[in-house]
């Protein structure tokens, strides 16, 4: 039997039980303003929002590989366009595009036109510096480390402060080398 045709992020979206947006778009946001309230700094809640992202992100990866049926991505191009148009899909129900690749092949951007956590969202002058869907680069971080790829994930554009989209760069750093649990009995 032959294995399983990996989903596209339309039909994984399709089938996957979701909340409603809207609930989902005002739940963090609430998130977000009790974190301002709690540490105050801007820099302290966009260091917290990539923490819980990455958190997610290490958690989710699972569930991404047991929908998707995705096999292993031959390499860090093949993996962002996994990324963008079948993890985003999935989890937000909106595709990102690849763009803005450095020579080496190991810097990239994912461009989003349209981002569903910022629905009802207008950043007062005194969070300017806030990174508000910093949440979104500790997702991709945490997942991609799970997947034996070391990145850095930096917000480049963003919406909420007058750009045109929402732009993530994604560099990778290294390549970690699967480490198994025991050890071969010779």
């Amino acid at each position: 039997m032959a294995p399983a045709a990996p989903k596209s992020g339309d039909a994984i979206f399709a089938s996957v039980d979701r909340v409603n947006a809207e609930l989902f778009t005002l739940t963090y946001g609430a998130i977000v303003r009790q974190l301002l309230t709690d540490l105050e700094e801007v820099e302290e809640v966009n260091k917290q929002l990539d923490q819980m992202g990455y958190n997610m992100g290490v958690r989710l990866v699972d569930e991404f590989l047991a929908k998707s049926n995705v096999s292993r991505c031959v390499d860090f191009r093949e993996t962002a366009e996994v990324i963008a148009k079948v993890g985003f899909k999935m989890f937000l129900g909106v595709t990102a595009s690849v763009t803005n690749w450095d020579s080496e092949g190991t810097t990239c951007s994912l461009i989003l036109e349209d981002n569903p956590l910022v629905d009802f969202v207008e950043l007062p002058d005194t969070c300017q510096g806030l990174h508000y869907c910093n949440m979104l680069s500790g997702v991709v971080r945490g997942a991609l480390e799970m997947v034996s790829m070391k990145t850095e994930v930096t917000w480049l554009r963003d919406m909420l402060r007058g750009d045109d989209v929402f732009e993530l760069q994604v560099k990778l750093l290294k390549q970690i080398p699967e480490e198994y649990p025991y050890k071969d009995d010779e």
